[in-house]
């Protein structure tokens, strides 16, 4: 059964014309009982997602990224992508990476390993699509190391540029005392969605996040140039996201 949460969600994406945005990235509810969703099994999870994953395929043009954890019940873990990943496997979509996205904080277990990582899946309509790695590169961890032999002999081995980041990335979650923390409890840090913007988007491109939460993925389209469409169905996390976006605007003009 779709809830009211879903339905706002299906509602908003049936608004959109076809290829309406260049790149959605979002991290939907996992259904464990947050105050801001229902709790459900994983199999109910995913068929309420299905009709969602299908419409955000239509709206994107060439780009999903969909971040997901582990739904976590009485002690049992299971891993939401490997629902989510049927889904958007389908109608010309391909994956190009499972990013782990892993940080030093969370709650701690007692009966179990503490869980420090989440996931997020890259689909790519058809082999054809906008990937910058230059903008989104990371300090070389030898930036002087040279080649030493050979043709190259003496020049420098890596990218001056820097190196490509990888698949697993080590950043930090928003917590209590982070900078960028909100009302939401469970925020996204700027840098996680700032990578995949800035690698699949240029400025001027619109990027979509059906699951706003506190706005993390409208702030960073803000601060880069790049337009957004999003909704969620509660709306004080709105005003959260509203107020956000106009700091930042605000900062703009001051700084010009």
């Amino acid at each position: 059964m779709i809830d009211i949460r879903q339905q706002d969600c299906l509602e908003m994406l049936g608004s959109l014309r076809d290829a309406t945005v260049q790149t959605l990235v979002t991290s939907p509810p996992y259904g464990i009982g947050k105050a801001y969703e229902n709790r459900s099994t994983p199999t109910e999870w995913a068929d309420a997602m299905a009709p969602i994953v299908q419409e955000s395929a239509r709206v994107a043009a060439e780009h999903m990224f969909w971040q997901v954890g582990n739904h976590v019940h009485q002690g049992v873990v299971t891993p939401l992508d490997i629902f989510l990943y049927p889904l958007l496997a389908r109608d010309g979509w391909v994956m190009r990476n499972r990013m782990v996205w892993t940080y030093g904080h969370g709650l701690h277990a007692r009966s179990r390993f503490s869980g420090r990582y989440e996931t997020i899946l890259w689909f790519t309509k058809g082999d054809s699509y906008l990937f910058d790695l230059d903008a989104v590169r990371v300090p070389q961890k030898y930036p002087a190391k040279r080649y030493y032999k050979g043709d190259k002999k003496g020049e420098l081995s890596g990218n001056p540029k820097g190196k490509n980041p990888g698949d697993v990335w080590d950043i930090s979650n928003v917590k209590h005392n982070h900078p960028e923390k909100t009302a939401h409890p469970c925020q996204f840090p700027e840098a996680l969605i700032k990578r995949v913007v800035l690698a699949s988007t240029r400025e001027g491109d619109t990027v979509a996040d059906i699951f706003l939460g506190s706005g993390t993925t409208a702030a960073v389209c803000a601060k880069t140039n790049r337009r957004f469409i999003g909704c969620d169905t509660s709306a004080d996390y709105v005003a959260v996201a509203r107020a956000r976006i106009a700091t930042i605007h605000a900062q703009k003009e001051n700084v010009r």
